[in-house]
């Protein structure tokens, strides 16, 4: 989620639990989509797998044992918008891994990262690794987040950047995490957080924006990483800020060990529970699938629309992440209300949740 785009105007939602899997479009209320079959894992692991990681079998998400594995836990903001982060500490990740998370997702900003930035930080990716050991030291695994970048402007993404799509910088992010990560399978990249207002050629391709810069597409960011040798999972988020995966068969991104990832938020009649069988919950019957955010409106924290996420995505046996281990208030939306780790009433239904599992 964009800082800046926190303002959005939210519309209210009232659903009933009784109508939280009724599709819209292909189905009906009496017919929604039902659980979803895992495809399963091999016998023998496939070529490509890194060490300590992952593979992905149809739908299924698989360790190298052949045991299929879903990802549950929470999101860590702060190394998109400042160098050094917020409150980042050994203690923090634990008191994460403390609500039995077996995940947390990482934001990143290139122009702190590429050296060649005029806000490069020479600690920067020190910082980040010491981020994925603290993490990776509590037993979780790290997604890795393009969270915002520069739409080709080296150094311009200070505040907000959250641009439309990934850009040429992003291009040479990816070559060298990628690279400085690929032995480490229990690291996963996402490629671009939150693409929107582009076609789905140009998501997959690349291409003009209409704004003085070429966008790059999921395609190329995608061989980019494959390209220094990496082999880790790789995260793919829709269009429509991520939510929208309904085109994805028409623009599948050509690879492998790769996961696609939705961002329901509530407070968009589009994002209501019963949209989310045709915009991204039918996927999960072909593909895996992770909710990389999703979270409340700033006008009802109550934790009730996070609850349908989490429930929506277990029967539809999708991985996810809740937005966000971030002390930043309901409008944020966070789940904690201390550095200490108090739950907000979000907060309160994602860590029932991970206890569960």
């Amino acid at each position: 989620m964009s800082r800046s785009n926190l303002a959005v105007s939210m519309i209210a939602l009232t659903v009933s639990a009784c109508s939280v899997f009724a599709p819209t479009g292909g189905g009906s209320a009496k017919d929604p989509l039902g659980p979803t079959t895992p495809t399963g894992c091999l016998t023998t692991p496939p070529q490509h797998l890194t060490p300590g990681g992952y593979y992905v079998h149809g739908n299924t998400i698989c360790t190298a044992d052949g045991t299929p594995h879903l990802f549950h836990g929470v999101d860590r903001p702060s190394l998109e918008w400042s160098v050094s982060g917020q409150n980042l500490s050994a203690a923090d990740f634990t008191l994460m891994a403390s609500w039995k998370a077996n995940a947390v997702r990482i934001a990143l900003n290139q122009d702190f990262w590429l050296s060649a930035s005029p806000i490069y930080n020479a600690e920067y990716a020190g910082r980040v690794d010491a981020a994925i050991g603290w993490a990776e030291d509590a037993g979780m695994d790290v997604i890795l987040d393009l969270h915002w970048s520069d739409a080709g402007m080296l150094g311009s993404c200070t505040n907000g950047c959250q641009f439309v799509m990934a850009d040429e910088n992003s291009l040479t992010f990816w070559q060298e995490v990628a690279t400085r990560y690929k032995d480490d399978g229990r690291v996963l990249f996402e490629l671009y957080n939150e693409p929107h207002d582009v076609g789905w050629p140009i998501w997959k391709s690349g291409g003009a924006t209409g704004m003085e810069w070429n966008a790059v597409g999921m395609q190329q960011l995608y061989d980019a990483v494959r390209a220094t040798g990496a082999e880790n999972l790789v995260v793919i988020g829709g269009l429509n800020w991520a939510y929208d995966l309904s085109m994805v068969p028409s623009y599948r991104i050509a690879g492998y060990n790769i996961v696609y990832a939705t961002h329901p938020y509530e407070g968009y009649a589009e994002r209501a529970p019963t949209a989310w069988d045709t915009s991204w919950g039918f996927l999960t019957d072909t593909d895996p699938v992770i909710v990389t955010e999703f979270g409340g409106a700033s006008s009802k924290c109550d934790g009730t629309y996070s609850d349908q996420v989490i429930h929506y995505a277990d029967m539809r046996n999708a991985s996810w992440t809740a937005w966000a281990w971030f002390d930043g208030g309901c409008g944020f939306p966070s789940l904690i209300d201390d550095w200490t780790g108090t739950p907000t009433p979000s907060g309160a239904v994602v860590k029932a949740a991970l206890a569960g599992y």
